[in-house]
């Protein structure tokens, strides 16, 4: 883990606990490894759509967010059969869903 980042688990609560203080409903649906873990943030837009969305670095090594899927917008149920499989290939990863109708990523000013 690069020393500049903060742990998963810190940056993670902080993110959810600010979503809570918004009213904002927001789940841990999985908690991966503690100091290290990357996210994977499902945005449910309450209609059975959503966003997946997945940490990557770009060519400088700074971290943003991409789709994690070729398609930007899914249904529910695609995404959790994404999420599922992205779990049994990393279980260090840390799954979080956020209900948000604009498709509001919280974590995306935070990186």
């Amino acid at each position: 883990m690069p020393e500049d980042r903060i742990p998963t688990h810190l940056w993670a609560g902080g993110v959810m606990r600010q979503l809570a203080m918004e009213g904002r409903p927001a789940y841990v649906l999985q908690k991966g490894d503690a100091s290290g873990g990357m996210l994977l943030v499902k945005i449910a837009l309450l209609d059975g759509n959503c966003h997946l969305k997945t940490q990557q670095r770009d060519l400088e090594g700074r971290l943003g967010w991409v789709s994690a899927l070729k398609d930007d917008l899914l249904t529910e149920t695609r995404a959790d059969e994404y999420i599922r499989r992205a779990i049994d290939r990393d279980p260090d990863l840390w799954v979080v869903e956020v209900e948000d109708r604009d498709g509001r990523n919280p974590f995306d000013d935070m990186s």
